[in-house]
């Protein structure tokens, strides 16, 4: 197990303690809670870990190194940008994808900045939800900063990854 599994293990030990604590029913409830989240999403779970299973056996990975490697970083965060503004679905969808991207050597600046525009900007939740809720004035500020700044910030991230690599 690595290092994540282990926090996440003592994270859910102890929100299990703290509700035997309070009230002995709190654990069983939210297991039931979170059966219902995993019916939920079951189904996109399993068609991102398909399609990140499909991306890896279609796209050869000196390809995907290619494209997305740190070799040449301003094409891979441009490509990382654009495959990110382009991706649908959300993130039951695209962090297993992500993941194999990275598994297969996309470097960390070209991922970050595929998260980065994912998370930030997506043209179908700025057509159905924001832009008809809170109009067009304020869904244009917000997503202009929001096209801008994944480069950026994947610049920055690729930065920061040879530091903590080290």
């Amino acid at each position: 197990m690595d290092a994540s599994t282990w926090i996440l293990l003592g994270l859910v030990v102890v929100a299990v303690a703290v509700g035997i604590a309070r009230d002995a029913s709190l654990p069983l409830r939210a297991l039931s809670a979170s059966s219902r989240l995993l019916r939920g999403v079951w189904f996109d779970l399993a068609l991102g870990f398909i399609l990140a299973g499909l991306i890896e056996v279609l796209i050869p990975p000196q390809a995907l190194t290619r494209w997305l490697g740190g070799e040449r970083m301003g094409q891979g965060i441009l490509i990382g940008w654009l495959a990110g503004l382009a991706l649908p679905g959300g993130p039951y969808f695209f962090f297993p994808v992500a993941a194999n991207l990275v598994k297969h050597g996309a470097g960390a600046g070209p991922i970050i900045t595929l998260l980065t525009a994912k998370t930030l900007v997506s043209p179908i939740r700025m057509f159905t939800y924001e832009a008809p809720l809170l109009g067009w004035p304020l869904t244009l500020a917000r997503c202009i900063p929001g096209l801008l700044l994944p480069p950026v910030l994947g610049l920055l991230g690729q930065w920061l990854f040879t530091i903590f690599k080290r």
